[in-house]
């Protein structure tokens, strides 16, 4: 169970490293905005952290990753209302909530 929990854990860092190296230290929201790119490969690593996080719940649901639920719920609006992501919305989760996200990830992958 704790290999399992490791490889998800590792799955969200990849994806938020991957986050910061699409936006290359440089956090600019009308940068985000303008490319269509780097947005829609911002959104597919949320759905990756979505994902593994909700498998991580399902093997333990008291796993200390702040927000996780709703991490989860985020994934699943990506997927299945596609047509209505606010932009702004996802940027403040990239600019607000990501690095917090990243040190919990850190912490536990030494845990696990």
């Amino acid at each position: 169970m704790q290999l399992e929990i490791q490889k998800y854990l590792f799955d969200i860092k990849s994806s938020i490293d991957s986050i910061d190296e699409y936006l290359g230290g440089n956090y600019d929201f009308n940068k985000y905005k303008s490319n269509k790119l780097l947005r829609r490969g911002i959104e597919r690593e949320l759905e990756i952290i979505g994902e593994a996080a909700n498998r991580i719940l399902k093997i333990n649901p008291n796993i200390n990753i702040d927000n996780a639920r709703r991490i989860v719920d985020l994934r699943n609006w990506l997927i299945h209302s596609y047509d209505n992501i606010d932009d702004t919305i996802i940027w403040g989760i990239i600019s607000k909530h990501i690095p917090l996200l990243k040190e919990q990830i850190n912490e536990l992958l030494n845990i696990y």
